[in-house]
């Protein structure tokens, strides 16, 4: 088979082309769930639990006689509907978890809990009628906090789970950790909370659901970060329909995260409303909503610790982990915390590993798959535990870094946990990000910032993830009549740029400039399989498919215009839509192929699929510069320096903006975000933006940022995923500058995220009570 030809490189791979999508989109034309209502839609809201957990008894009676209600759906109502399934179970010991109902019956687990579903003519209708359901509640004991789940006689979330334990796991190789940690010159520990955040995105969910009683069908319009495993899950599991009776839509979503990837209570309700009346029901979540009724994120308390030879180098690590995942089991949930702990030994050569995994039960929101799913999680522990190394035998913290950093000699490399690390240079990029942050003269620095009474620290995370496992997915490319070119993908672009990503792939090959080509997500009707988006798969999966697929279009046009050209496929070329004989003039449109008479429909598209089964690996360095003022506790980032390796780099542009978005949400981690519950009776204290505190723009700072990239030698297109990468390295790079400068002046060696100003002056103030003393 000849290689089609390569289109100029302005439009393909590698180059830094603008997003095709923003010029709607900052014009204010795109189409969001909240903007499609059809004639004569209904309108519903969700009566929500104001307690974490209670019996109740509720009486709709008088509501459902107010104007304007249509239904008021309960539990009574839903009974024969299945509920939200957890997909994920261990592979050895496989546990049995709660179920997960679509409307609370009896008793409510946490605040925000979903005991009715009311759906009125107008959005003002439906709130009178929220507020007359007359419901009698009965507080009961709850419990907050996976520490303080697991302690005896703690309050109960399921009768049938003791001591809140959902499942108690081990990873890595207990006996061989033992044995190194006996053996140990020194031990360095560090007990640590990665707390649970709001996964606040700008665009609330939202869904609108049509019924046809003429076909018995069903459609769902939703802002998700996937169609196809959105209407299995929702027909197979809990409505029990064929799915075949839905289908599911996804418009401009605005942003997900992770959180958008899993099917809620709300969908399910919307269809049986919409069956019920025979009407179109829409829900639009508020931001309060938002705070109480979607999964939440983080939320670990680790203990850690390292095993070090005299010289420095890691012999053992030994990790306990606890992990909260709410009061009941979110689709991905308990393999955050489980899947994450496959990360922990990070970039370092560690033979000896072994981690215990819990994950528990608390009367809060449930928890799921936020940016990163797990790999943030692992990365903060390994790299803050690398840190307290460091300090505990007197080294820096890059020189102990470079010690046990896996040498590129040894790559492939197996870790203690099963993951293959196919390619990288870890020590370049630590060396590069140094250099740029100016590593050397930081000391000058922070004398002269002492001399205005401010603190200066400098920390560094050296972080790896892994990419691309959501599973198969396959694209489809057709020639249009007009020449143009479709791309149809399982995927569901949330910002991320895919409308770009994927039409640059196809000009690789083709030489069209990106208006040329159409791309088309989230629609379960026009696309036949998709896996969505999740865990920085679209362009490592989702890319290698769109590539292949329009390698195989491009042979079978060649075919069509070798036969039209009267020529071999040998001497044919493709550039800026058009197929011509090399070193001439004579040549054939794409329009024109696509109404040849004679010419095989099936010739005008192609398929193909592809799967990450061991996924991709990228890596990097963050540095960071702090200075805090111990008078206020306040930090300021004077400095950011990120250097990555994501293999092959498809759009500098597109890359930046990801690295850059997920770095701030980090920062926001770091800094400020926490979601805090009352510890006696379960209340979200953080239930608004008046109490969770977002990262802005002059919370963060110029973020200098570059690539030092390793070609991905198990991904065809050399590509390694880069959507999580700057939530990853951020947090625990931001917390080890915080901790340096504190260790520097006070000899504080722990502080907790987030460190706010109120959490950081109490540390510096404690301090200097024990030296009074």
């Amino acid at each position: 088979m000849v290689p089609t030809k390569l289109a100029p490189a302005k439009f393909g791979v590698g180059q830094s082309v603008l997003r095709k999508e923003d010029d709607p989109l900052i014009r204010g034309k795109g189409r969001y769930t909240d903007d499609v209502a059809p004639a004569s839609t209904a309108y519903a809201l969700m009566l929500r639990s104001p307690h974490a957990h209670a019996t109740f008894k509720l009486d709709a009676t008088a509501a459902r006689a107010l104007p304007g209600v249509l239904t008021i759906l309960t539990a009574d109502d839903v009974a024969d509907l299945g509920g939200l399934p957890c997909l994920f179970n261990l592979p050895d010991t496989p546990f049995k978890g709660p179920d997960y109902p679509i409307l609370a019956r009896d008793e409510v687990r946490h605040v925000g809990d979903a005991i009715a579903f009311v759906v009125a003519d107008t959005i003002a209708h439906a709130r009178d009628a929220l507020e007359a359901i007359a419901v009698e509640w009965s507080p009961l004991p709850a419990v907050i906090g996976a520490a303080r789940a697991v302690e005896p006689g703690a309050p109960q979330v399921w009768p049938d789970h003791a001591g809140n334990v959902l499942f108690d796991a081990g990873i890595g190789n207990k006996k061989a950790t033992e044995e190194a940690f006996a053996k140990a010159h020194a031990i360095a520990e560090i007990r640590i909370v990665n707390p649970r955040i709001v996964t606040n995105y700008m665009e609330t969910r939202a869904a609108v659901c049509e019924y046809d009683a003429k076909r018995d069908h069903f459609t769902l319009t939703v802002g998700s970060q996937g169609s196809h495993r959105l209407r299995d899950i929702l027909c197979q599991t809990v409505l029990k329909i064929p799915v075949e009776k839905m289908r599911v839509i996804c418009p401009d979503v605005g942003g997900g995260f992770g959180t958008k990837l899993f099917p809620y209570r709300e969908y399910a309700l919307l269809a049986v409303a919409a069956k019920k009346l025979r009407k179109t029901v829409k829900w639009t979540a508020d931001r309060g909503d938002h705070f109480v009724g979607d999964s939440q994120g983080r939320d670990n308390v680790t203990t850690a610790r390292m095993a070090l030879a005299e010289d420095g180098k890691f012999l053992g690590m030994d990790v306990d982990l606890i992990g909260d995942v709410g009061a009941y089991l979110s689709t991905f949930g308990p393999y955050i915390p489980y899947g994450g702990a496959g990360m922990l030994p990070g970039l370092y050569d560690i033979q000896a590993f072994y981690c215990r995994i819990r994950t528990v039960f608390t009367h809060t929101v449930p928890v799921d798959a936020y940016r990163g799913a797990g790999r943030p999680e692992a990365a903060y522990v390994v790299e803050r535990l690398v840190d307290a190394c460091a300090r505990k035998l007197a080294m820096s913290p890059d020189a102990i870094r470079r010690k046990n950093f896996i040498p590129p000699r040894k790559l492939p490399y197996k870790t203690a946990t099963g993951k293959v690390y196919d390619s990288g240079d870890f020590t370049a990029h630590l060396k590069r990000a140094m250099e740029i942050g100016d590593w050397k003269d930081f000391g000058k620095r922070a004398k002269a910032a002492k001399k205005h009474g401010l603190v200066r620290g400098i920390g560094l995370a050296s972080y790896v993830e892994v990419c691309g496992t959501m599973g198969e997915e396959t694209a489809k490319v057709v020639l249009d009549p007009d020449g143009d070119i479709t791309v149809l993908i399982g995927t569901q672009s949330s910002g991320q740029g895919h409308q770009t990503a994927y039409a640059q792939i196809v000009a690789e090959q083709f030489g069209v400039p990106q208006e040329r080509v159409r791309v088309v997500q989230g629609d379960t009707d026009r696309i036949a399989t998709g896996l969505g988006t999740g865990g920085s798969a679209s362009i490592p999966s989702g890319g290698v498919s769109v590539q292949r697929a329009t390698h195989q279009l491009g042979e079978q046009l060649r075919d069509i215009a070798a036969d039209a050209l009267e020529t071999s496929t040998a001497d044919l070329e493709i550039s800026d839509g058009t197929i011509r004989i090399a070193g001439t003039d004579r040549s054939i449109t794409f329009a024109d192929l696509a109404k040849r008479s004679g010419v095989d429909p099936a010739k005008l598209n192609a398929s193909a699929a592809f799967s990450s089964a061991d996924g991709t690996f990228p890596n990097g360095t963050h540095l960071v510069e702090i200075e805090l003022d111990p008078a206020t506790g306040k930090i300021r980032i004077v400095n950011y320096v990120i250097v990555d390796d994501f293999g092959v780099t498809l759009n500098p542009l597109l890359l930046a903006g990801q690295v850059h978005g997920g770095t701030i949400q980090g920062i926001g981690q770091a800094l400020m975000e926490q979601a805090v519950y009352n510890a006696e009776d379960g209340q979200l204290i953080t239930g608004s933006f008046m109490d969770y505190a977002l990262p802005r723009a002059a919370d963060g700072a110029p973020i200098t940022f570059e690539t030092h990239n390793v070609p991905c030698a198990t991904n065809p297109m050399g590509v390694k995923g880069a959507g999580e990468a700057g939530a990853i390295g951020s947090c625990p790079a931001v917390m080890n500058a915080i901790i340096d400068a504190l260790w520097r002046e006070y000899r504080i060696d722990h502080i907790d995220m987030p460190a706010t100003p109120e959490r950081v002056w109490m540390a510096i103030r404690e301090h200097e009570r024990r030296h009074r003393l």
